[in-house]
């Protein structure tokens, strides 16, 4: 009977015959009513009793052996059952890949709508910068997932009038008139969108490889870090030409 659950045939056969037997057995009695071949008998009862389904005991010089009761078996085997039905389906649950590809993504709406999507499904923090007038399709959106407890930062280029906790501001100068739109949305540190405008069309690319969302976190506090060291010796930086190109080169 035991064979049904991954029991060999001579285990199976000496449980039973432990298990019908009103006292304990020494090896001898077990192979007699068992019929299992005494060169195997010690082996056989060492496995069972390793398996829990045999009590062993040394009294008088002598080995005996005990069948463990048939209903702790019965509880032994629907709960072993049961945690093998919970391993099987923790190993049969869908493993989720990283995409590591590079998506190619065009067209201003579809930017638009996919940065909305990653923002609104942001479960730790957001990391966003664009330019002032792009960034009001998305400012409500994001004060609102800040009232939510997700962390947002934010770097704004051109003038700041929303309302979020930290919003870094970046006012080009005339000697950024070269300056090309962009938009960049980090989210919970694992998927970036860059998005670009070129002549007239907007085009982006998105991924979850981590060694570009790495680099274009960075990329922003790059920013943010340039912007507000600008801002706070503003004077001190433009005066002095050199320096002015040098912070126009590392930015633009």
């Amino acid at each position: 009977m035991l064979e049904t659950f991954g029991f060999s045939h001579y285990e199976s056969r000496v449980y039973e015959a432990l298990a019908a037997g009103d006292t304990p057995m020494d090896a001898t009695m077990v192979v007699k009513h068992s019929g299992v071949p005494k060169a195997k008998i010690y082996e056989v009862l060492q496995r069972l009793v390793e398996k829990g389904l045999v009590l062993d005991s040394l009294s008088e010089k002598k080995k005996w052996y005990t069948a463990l009761p048939p209903s702790s078996l019965i509880d032994k085997l629907t709960t072993q059952f049961e945690q093998d039905i919970d391993a099987l389906k923790t190993s049969l649950t869908k493993k989720t890949l990283r995409d590591d590809r590079i998506w190619n993504l065009k067209a201003a709406s579809s930017i638009r709508a996919e940065s909305r999507h990653l923002i609104q499904n942001a479960t730790k923090s957001i990391r966003f910068s664009a330019w002032s007038d792009d960034f009001a399709a998305y400012a409500a959106l994001l004060e609102e997932r800040e009232r939510e407890g997700i962390d947002v930062e934010v770097l704004v280029v051109g003038r700041n009038q929303w309302k979020l906790s930290r919003v870094h501001e970046l006012v080009p100068t005339e000697e950024h008139e070269g300056l090309e739109r962009y938009q960049l949305v980090v989210v919970d540190q694992e998927e970036i969108l860059l998005a670009g405008e070129e002549n007239g069309a907007w085009q982006a690319i998105q991924t979850r490889a981590q060694p570009f969302v790495k680099f274009f976190a960075d990329f922003f506090y790059h920013d943010v870090a340039l912007a507000s060291i600008t801002q706070k010796h503003y004077d001190l930086f433009m005066g002095d030409e050199e320096v002015r190109k040098m912070l126009i080169r590392l930015r633009y």
